[in-house]
C-alpha cells in the first residue's frame, strides 16, 4: 500500500434518484495498492458508490478522481478499472482460457502473448491445466477464480469487487477471503471490495469505510473499528457491542457519558467475586444462554437496569447440565481499557 498515492478519490459525491439520497455527500480516499472494503447493509449506497467508480453510474453533485484524474462523467471504456461481479458474468460458449483472455483478444494482441497471459493468470489463481474446460463443467469456487482472472489479465489500475463471495457456501467463502487477500498482495492492484458480511471485512481489509444510509460512518483499519468505533452503528453492525448510556453509564464509570464494551472482553463470574481497581463489575441474573458451538452467549439483567452480553468460549466439555444457567446470579466483570467511549450523541 502506497499512502502517498490516492488511486480513488471521492469529493462531496451525492447519488439521488428522485427523492433518495442513495449516496449523501462523501469524501473518500482510498490508497494505491490497498484492499480497502466499502461495508454496510443492503442500501447504505456502498454498491452505488462501486458503479460510479466504476462509471455504470454518475453522481448527482461531487466529483470521482482516479490517480488525480476527474473521471466523474467518463464511461467504463475510458476508465482503467475493471469489475468482478457475484454472477461471475462468463460466456458459457467460451472455454476458460477464451474467457480469461477475451480482453487481450479484443485488443488484438498476439496469440501466442494471450496464450502465456492466460497461462499466468490461471496459475495465479490456482486453476492450472483448466483452460480448455467450459465455465458449466466448473464448481461455483472455480468460476469465481476465472472470473478474477479475466479482470486481472490486462492489470487495471484499479479492481472493483461486488459482493463475490456472496454466491458461495460458507467454507468455501471463508477459504476464498485468503486467496483473494493473498492474490492481492501479488499482483499489488488496489482492491475496492464491497460486502454487507463484517467477517470478510475483517479478514481481507488493509482499511474499510463503514457505510450508513449513504453516508460514511468511520473509516479506518479493522482493529481500530472494531476496537474503537467512532459510533452506536459502527459498534453494532462491525461486530455486536454492549452500548451503556444515561444512569447505568453513570453507575459504571462516574459519567454518563455513553460507552460501548464487547461482549467477549467481559467475564462472568460469581457474584462475590473480588474485583481490581482496573476493573469495572455489574452484577445481575443470567435471564438466557446459548449454546453457539465455539462459544455461549449470555444475557445478563442487571440489577441496576437493562441487559449486559457476554460471550464465553466453551473451553471444557459442554454438557446439558451446563445449559441450566438462567436464574443464576454472576458479576459481569471487565477491564476499564476496554470501555471505548462514544462520541457525544453517539
Amino acid at each position: 500500500m502506497n499512502n502517498s498515492v490516492v488511486a480513488v478519490r471521492f469529493i462531496d459525491v451525492e447519488r439521488h434518484f428522485d427523492e433518495v439520497a442513495a449516496v449523501n455527500g462523501i469524501s473518500l480516499e482510498i490508497y494505491e495498492g490497498e484492499f480497502f472494503t466499502l461495508l454496510g447493509p443492503s442500501g447504505s449506497g456502498k454498491t452505488t458508490c462501486l458503479r460510479m467508480i466504476a462509471g455504470f453510474d454518475h453522481p448527482t453533485a461531487g466529483r470521482i478522481e482516479l490517480y488525480g484524474r476527474d473521471v466523474t462523467g467518463l464511461p467504463p471504456y475510458e476508465r482503467d478499472v475493471h469489475t468482478v461481479f457475484q454472477d461471475y458474468a462468463l460466456f458459457p460458449h467460451m472455454t476458460v482460457g477464451e474467457n480469461v483472455g477475451y480482453s487481450l483478444m479484443i485488443k488484438k494482441k498476439p496469440k501466442p502473448e494471450i496464450q502465456k497471459r492466460v497461462e499466468e493468470m490461471l496459475e495465479l489463481v490456482r486453476l492450472p491445466g483448466l483452460a480448455k474446460r467450459k465455465p458449466t463443467q466448473l464448481s461455483g469456487g472455480q468460476r469465481q477464480r476465472v472470473a478474477l482472472a479475466r479482470s486481472l489479465i490486462d492489470q487495471p489500475k484499479v479492481l472493483l469487487l461486488d459482493e463475490p463471495l456472496g454466491a458461495l457456501d460458507l467454507k468455501l467463502r471463508q477459504q476464498m477471503q485468503i486467496e483473494l487477500k493473498n492474490i492481492q498482495k501479488q499482483v499489488g492492484i488496489t482492491f475496492v471490495y464491497v460486502t454487507h458480511d463484517q467477517e470478510e471485512a475483517l479478514t481481507m481489509s488493509d482499511r474499510l469505510a463503514v457505510f450508513n444510509q449513504g453516508r460514511v460512518e468511520q473509516v479506518g483499519a479493522p482493529t481500530e473499528i472494531y476496537e474503537n468505533p467512532a459510533t452506536v452503528f459502527a459498534a453494532n453492525f462491525v461486530g455486536v457491542s454492549n452500548v451503556i448510556r444515561d444512569g447505568l453509564a453513570q453507575a459504571l464509570t462516574g459519567s454518563s457519558q455513553s460507552f460501548t464494551v464487547r461482549p467477549e472482553k467481559i467475564a462472568l463470574r460469581q457474584p462475590d467475586a473480588k474485583t481490581s481497581p482496573s476493573e469495572c463489575f455489574a452484577d445481575g441474573v443470567i435471564r438466557e444462554q446459548v449454546y453457539l458451538g465455539m462459544y455461549s452467549r449470555y444475557i445478563v439483567a442487571l440489577d441496576l437496569g437493562g441487559d449486559l452480553m457476554a460471550v464465553e468460549q466453551n473451553l471444557g466439555v459442554f454438557s446439558p447440565e451446563m445449559q441450566a444457567e438462567c436464574g443464576k446470579r454472576v458479576r459481569a466483570v471487565w477491564d476499564k481499557a476496554h470501555i471505548h467511549m462514544l462520541e457525544a450523541g453517539g
